[in-house]
């Protein structure tokens, strides 16, 4: 899965956001990071990013995948 292909912008947003948090010592950051994409992401964007993770992670910052088990996993589009 490239950070190219078709969930890049969605990559973005994610290491964007993780930027911001990896200013905070590790437990907040990891914290911070998945209350936002679980307060603000639609189910759809979090299956995206579900997708980008289950198929590696490439292309998200280190503190996007310790912070995946944190991040609600929607259920699968019907």
């Amino acid at each position: 899965m490239s950070h190219d292909g078709p969930h890049a912008k969605l990559i973005y947003m994610a290491n964007q956001i993780a930027k911001f948090m990896e200013s905070k010592p590790l437990d907040q950051g990891v914290q911070g990071l998945a209350a936002h994409i679980n307060d603000f992401w639609e189910p759809r964007m979090r299956r995206h990013l579900f997708e980008v993770i289950d198929h590696g992670g490439h292309g998200l910052r280190p503190l996007v995948m310790e912070a995946a088990p944190q991040i609600r996993r929607p259920a699968e589009a019907a």
